[in-house]
């Protein structure tokens, strides 16, 4: 073959070769030294494009509790072209969520997030600064102080005792009664905040299942994210058509919630506000709204923002942690009879738990705290990303490493828990570690600046809904059911993957 022909067919060939060969020494050879950052966290092999993806499994608070335990507590990964810190140690955790808690306090571009919580406007995912500032505080203010909470109590008490008289209703003498557990939690914690921030309860099959699809694409991958190139991928496996579709119900659905309330304020005499005392999340929205009594302007789309985390917030991860307790203590007959009596002791000759009774109930309370250390609902905590230059543990970690904390990981470490893997809610009895944010041992809900604000409106539903179920009832695994199947959902929070179903009998005294 001539030396014209070899130029005509061969050169041509040669551009996309050697392009791909500098791209493939791009992955594998190590970057320059960079003396800002000369000393990064350890990482494992990374593969050319996917980088870390590769290792990252269908649980990945799991497999990447396994790659830390090889690489240490502090690792850096890299994503596609994203670099990811995962933490696994509480002294690491401290160090992102307190001492370097203002430069970790910013929140990463993620496309799922943008789409389905109206372009970061809601309070979770809002980038750090004077919107998330004001926003919160809205939040904390109106429906999550101790205060609020606090004046819930009548909604909580009414939802539980109906829940306690369903399923009585439903006993038979003859024999014990199976009950689906989940369906049960997740219906109860449903109308509980329906009934707190939007003022009624809202049912129906469909508005549950968005909400179910909601919460689990909040905990979906999306490609374009890691490796742009690949955004594509996402249209052909059907997210973004998933991610539209639940994204315009919803919003559909929202819609209608503020212009029924709006409606409803236009009835009143004179056109005044709803009488105080008596509004719902959304009249007070609508009222700030109205008469920027905060200091600042809040839109439309800022309102179905936080409408929709009070959802997101205080049901998903509300109910999850009451089907794990239930499904331990099922596992732990000891452990149920220990809170069985307790609570039969302090309830006395009374029909019922009350709020008024759960300050005595420590082994209830030790109960929720192992189910929140081995089940914390959202085991890798949402997502941080650096603002700037820093050290942690002694690494250097450059601005714009996202950040991952894997409170599941750290909630097991045998460096920290005697026999981690064992349901031992006697372990809290005489401890002073808590769920709330200063023990970083245990941090189920963050810590910090992004720390969840819900803590006190969850833990107040999940007491006073175990606390009922073990006084009024016998519980038992159904017959022939010898051991509950463990495992686990995927997505954001994490659920159990099958039905939670458990034999009811009337309490014998």
């Amino acid at each position: 073959m001539s030396s014209e022909l070899l130029r005509q067919y061969l050169f041509p060939l040669s551009i996309p070769f050697t392009f791909f060969i500098l791209l493939l020494f791009k992955w594998l050879l190590p970057p320059p030294t960079n003396q800002k950052h000369h000393h990064p966290p350890p990482s494992p092999p990374k593969l050319p494009i996917l980088g870390n993806l590769y290792q990252i499994g269908s649980h990945p608070h799991s497999s990447l509790a396994n790659l830390s335990q090889k690489h240490g507590p502090l690792m850096l990964l890299r994503l596609g072209r994203v670099p990811v810190l995962v933490v696994s140690s509480a002294d690491a955790a401290r160090e992102i969520m307190k001492t370097h808690d203002l430069v970790f306090s910013d929140r990463p571009k993620l496309k799922i997030f943008r789409k389905l919580l109206y372009d970061y406007k809601d309070v979770s995912m809002a980038p750090y600064g004077e919107y998330w500032r004001q926003m919160k505080s809205v939040f904390l203010l109106h429906l999550l102080s101790n205060k609020r909470v606090q004046s819930f109590r009548p909604v909580r008490e009414e939802e539980v005792a109906n829940l306690i008289a369903d399923i009585e209703g439903s006993l038979s003498s003859a024999s014990p009664t199976t009950v689906n557990l989940g369906e049960r939690f997740a219906a109860l914690t449903n109308d509980v905040v329906c009934r707190v921030a939007l003022g009624r309860k809202y049912g129906g099959k469909r508005f549950k299942e968005i909400l179910m699809e909601f919460v689990e694409l909040l905990g979906a991958v999306s490609f374009g994210d890691y490796i742009p190139w690949l955004a594509w991928v996402d249209r052909v496996s059907g997210l973004d058509k998933r991610m539209d579709k639940v994204a315009k119900e919803l919003d559909g659905f929202l819609d209608e919630v503020v212009q029924e309330h709006v409606e409803k304020r236009m009835k009143c005499d004179g056109g005044v506000d709803v009488q105080e005392g008596k509004e719902d999340f959304v009249d007070i929205l609508l009222s700030i709204q109205k008469e920027s009594s905060v200091g600042f302007s809040i839109d439309k789309v800022s309102i179905k923002a936080l409408i929709l985390d009070a959802f997101a917030a205080g049901t998903d991860t509300t109910y999850t942690v009451l089907e794990w307790a239930m499904t331990e203590l099922l596992r732990h007959p000891n452990a149920m009879q220990r809170v069985q009596a307790e609570a039969r002791r302090i309830a006395g000759d009374k029909l019922s738990i009350t709020e008024d009774d759960l300050g005595q109930m420590r082994y209830l309370k030790a109960v929720i705290k192992e189910t929140l250390r081995l089940h914390p609902p959202i085991p890798l905590l949402i997502p941080r990303e650096s603002t700037q230059d820093t050290k942690v543990k002694g690494y250097d970690v450059a601005a714009g490493t996202r950040v991952i904390v894997n409170s599941w990981a750290i909630a097991r470490d045998p460096l920290l828990w005697d026999s981690p893997e064992e349901f031992r809610p006697q372990r809290f009895l005489n401890s002073s570690i808590d769920f709330k944010g200063h023990d970083f041992e245990l941090i189920p809900f963050g810590a910090g600046r992004r720390g969840c604000p819900g803590i006190a409106f969850s833990i107040a539903v999940d007491e006073l809904v175990l606390a009922n179920l073990l006084h009024k009832f016998d519980w038992r695994l159904p017959d022939g059911v010898e051991e509950l199947d463990m495992t686990e959902s995927t997505g954001l929070t994490i659920h159990r993957k099958f039905p939670l179903i458990a034999s009811a009998a009337l309490a014998t005294r």
